[in-house]
């Protein structure tokens, strides 16, 4: 068959590896001129398959008045006169409860340890497959007791679901990663987990790419998706403005732009955009920067060595459907690197780039079937993108080909609301 794609960023991507390996034709469609140009450009380059619970947990309404309040803040939002930001946010407070975090939190992880063993499985077998990818573990650290306590909590409860974590005291943070000693005195300890990875999705895109160019996968850069079409004999087709493309099944997977697609043809998709920023600092021979990834769990900054480059990511901002770059934004992260990390270098000079990632209000992507028959959805990942990119390609070439699916696909099926 022959199957288009519609999104070059890694999730769409990784569908078109899946379905490739499966003997059909694939062509990849996106309106920008290369791969990974959007949410999967510069992001925290973090493969976090053991922390993906949702930012809709039970104690993030009571965090909301400080958060907002500031102007630093780690989660910002600004009203707009959009009734889909008012749908998404009052569905977002709705999901901030223990039992929806939890059952949310136990489906991602299925979703993202079939992504772990994906991903390994690819490096083993295309090394040559380069993007900085590093086996180093994750260090989560807590500045406040009580924070440290609950992640202790959250620990003992992950370990029934398959992770495997280690409660660190500060001392022994120190230990693990010495470079966090400029915050020594403002440490109660971390989560370390020793299974997580991290490399660079952008580059990870580059070299996917050109793997499915080898193996006759098309490539349709520079093509914009200007319409979806429902057509007499039931399918769905896409068109350009030059005119339709034919294919027998299409995968959506272009992010925040799959919804005015979708709503073309009277799907509403539960996705907003979350802007988040990140720096990338070019790191001197004598720069003392971490070697495991870290996150600051009050700032919800992330830190990852991509070679010889430090990448900072953090912000949560609800702030419009428009992407705009807010220096002040910038400007925070980089005071937050800098006094974190105060030796890895000057970050004023590390590159600054801002993107949207595609988010529902629960955390949970939609991943299967729609109510058109040739028509699929891979979109929802949010930041967690990078992470679940193959396990959500595995899953779609899964229900395309009619196979069981790895795991369970009831979580991930759209609904109509």
């Amino acid at each position: 068959m022959h199957i288009l794609v519609i999104g070059a960023g890694v999730t769409g991507l990784a569908a078109a590896w899946y379905l490739r390996h499966d003997g059909h034709e694939v062509t990849v469609v996106d309106r920008d001129c290369g791969v990974a140009l959007q949410a999967s450009h510069a992001n925290g380059g973090q493969l976090s398959y053991n922390y993906v619970a949702p930012l809709a947990g039970p104690g993030v309404l009571a965090k909301l008045p400080s958060w907002l309040l500031h102007a630093d803040a780690p989660v910002r939002f600004k009203p707009q006169a959009d009734p889909g930001q008012w749908r998404w946010l009052f569905d977002f407070v709705r999901a901030c409860n223990a039992a929806q975090s939890e059952q949310s939190t136990r489906s991602l992880l299925q979703l993202s340890f079939l992504s772990r063993a994906l991903m390994h499985e690819l490096v083993a077998t295309h090394p040559a497959l380069a993007f900085d990818y590093a086996t180093s573990g994750k260090l989560v650290v807590h500045r406040e007791a009580k924070s440290y306590d609950a992640a202790q909590r959250l620990m003992t409860y992950q370990r029934t679901l398959g992770c495997e974590q280690q409660a660190l005291a500060a001392d022994a943070c120190l230990t693990l990663e010495p470079a966090l000693a400029g915050i020594a005195d403002r440490l109660a300890g971390g989560i370390y987990t020793p299974g997580e990875d991290a490399g660079d999705c952008f580059k990870f895109c580059e070299g996917l790419s050109g793997l499915l160019t080898e193996r006759g996968v098309a490539l349709c850069l520079g093509t914009e998706i200007s319409r979806l079409a429902r057509q007499p004999d039931g399918k769905i087709q896409a068109f350009t403005p030059h005119g339709p493309l034919d294919a027998d099944h299409i995968v959506m997977a272009a992010g925040v732009a799959s919804v005015p697609l979708l709503q073309s043809l009277g799907m509403h998709v539960p996705l907003y955009p979350i802007q988040g920023y990140s720096l990338t600092l070019p790191l001197a021979i004598d720069a003392i920067a971490p070697l495991v990834s870290v996150t600051d769990f009050e700032r919800k900054v992330v830190y990852a060595r991509l070679g010889s480059r430090l990448r900072v990511a953090g912000m949560a901002d609800i702030v419009g459907r428009s992407l705009r770059r807010d220096p002040a934004r910038i400007g925070a992260l980089r005071q937050e690197a800098s006094a974190f990390f105060p030796l890895a270098g000057n970050f004023q000079h590390a590159q600054s780039w801002c993107g949207q990632r595609p988010a529902t209000p629960t955390g949970m992507p939609l991943i299967g079937a729609t109510p058109h028959a040739n028509l699929w959805l891979s979109v929802g990942q949010g930041a967690l993108g990078f992470t679940l990119a193959l396990g959500s390609g595995r899953l779609i070439a899964d229900r395309i080909a009619a196979r069981q699916p790895a795991i369970a696909m009831d979580d991930w099926a759209y609904r109509r609301s």
